[in-house]
């Protein structure tokens, strides 16, 4: 299959091995993958307190950073010990790299979202003390859900999401109609993607741009965020699971061409 004949999808992973991954499956997949990250990672170094009885990660990268995995980009040099605490993941993947880093995992909600782990949670919290380790830009509904349930909560703020000086190639080709289907993993990349657009001022062609392609998100949350901004999103995989997304998003695109 020529280049002409593949779909070409954006994807937004952050530039490491999650986005060459992502290029890899794409490329398995049969599409022509334009990676863009929107993306990347600036550790703290902090750790998640010692003394909780429930820890809550939300991210594969929190749990590498706390692991000392990532310890020469600015993680943690030690790695964080759960001791006695309830150890909770939102998410298989996050779940998964738990378990692959020798961390129990006691809780994973069957949504993968944080109102998904706040109902999970809620009957069970009242007087517990709860650590939240995450990136800056975590959802409020976390916090608010699990303080309303009667949490004593502490955020431990792992590593900053910041988006690199150069993104935006892909908001060029979408306001150029040369997308077929685009693929946004959080709701911090569709927001990171239009603010490209905005400074390279395409952001109008760039939405006109998208509304021709196939655009799949991860979540209901991604998918709210899209919504308000204007991005029509046509595929939200029940799986919360990059796989099943990219999947979904090169199958739609195949088939509209």
């Amino acid at each position: 299959m020529s280049a002409a004949d593949r779909p070409r999808i954006a994807v937004f992973r952050p530039p490491d091995d999650r986005l060459a991954g992502a290029v890899e499956l794409l490329e398995s997949l049969g599409a022509d993958p334009l990676a863009d990250p929107m993306l990347t990672v600036d550790p703290t170094g902090a750790v998640p307190r010692s003394d909780a009885d429930y820890v809550v990660f939300t991210s594969k990268t929190g749990v590498e950073l706390v692991a000392g995995e990532r310890a020469d980009e600015g993680g943690p040099a030690e790695r964080w010990g759960a001791g006695d605490a309830t150890v909770c993941a939102i998410g298989e993947s996050t779940a998964d790299a738990l378990r692959e880093h020798g961390y129990p995992v006691d809780r994973v909600p069957a949504e993968f979202s944080s109102a998904g782990l706040v109902a999970a949670l809620e009957d069970e919290v009242a007087g517990a003390r709860v650590e939240i380790a995450r990136s800056d830009h975590g959802s409020a509904v976390l916090l608010t859900g699990l303080e309303d349930a009667g949490a004593y909560l502490h955020e431990t703020v792992l590593y900053r999401l910041e988006r690199p000086a150069d993104a935006g190639e892909s908001a060029e080709v979408a306001a150029a109609g040369g997308l077929d289907g685009a693929v946004f993993t959080s709701s911090l990349t569709v927001r990171h993607f239009l603010a490209a657009a905005d400074e390279r001022g395409v952001r109008e062609e760039a939405l006109d741009g998208l509304a021709d392609a196939v655009v799949g998100v991860i979540g209901d949350p991604t998918a709210e965020t899209a919504a308000d901004a204007g991005v029509a999103v046509d595929v939200v995989p029940e799986a919360a699971d990059f796989d099943a997304l990219a999947e979904a998003v090169v199958e739609a695109a195949g088939d509209a061409q």
